[in-house]
């Protein structure tokens, strides 16, 4: 029966929802133009609100907090990321109108990977405080 599940479903379908099942979005984004819609936006969407959360309702820690310098650029970082992610959803609704600009959709889909990155060590340092 497990086969027959798999058989009808995609792996990435039966994902857990997961840092998995995105990476797997992002891969089959490169060969399908709905896919990459989807993910600039759910990607876009979640990048902002994550940022925005943390700017809201966590304070820096740990290394944020050794100069005003640093205090600050977290929330610059966090505004600049909040900016990014509405940019990524606002270009995933954009190339879903006209297919030839699938080239700026994947250039912002690589690029998006960095502030995830930036995200995800903030996120854990201030769960970690």
């Amino acid at each position: 029966m497990g086969n027959a599940l798999f058989a009808l479903h995609g792996e990435a379908e039966l994902g857990d929802g997961g840092a998995n099942s995105f990476a797997a979005d992002m891969v089959e984004a490169t060969h399908d133009t709905t896919k990459l819609k989807r993910t600039l936006v759910a990607g876009g969407v979640g990048k902002a609100a994550a940022a925005l959360c943390l700017a809201l309702f966590r304070s820096p820690a740990g290394l944020f907090l050794r100069k005003k310098g640093l205090f600050y650029s977290y929330y610059g970082v966090l505004f600049a990321i909040v900016v990014f992610g509405v940019a990524e959803a606002w270009t995933g609704l954009w190339v879903s109108h006209n297919c030839r600009w699938r080239a700026v959709g994947m250039t912002v889909l690589w690029l998006s990977v960095l502030p995830l990155f930036f995200l995800a060590g903030v996120a854990s340092s201030a769960i970690l405080k």
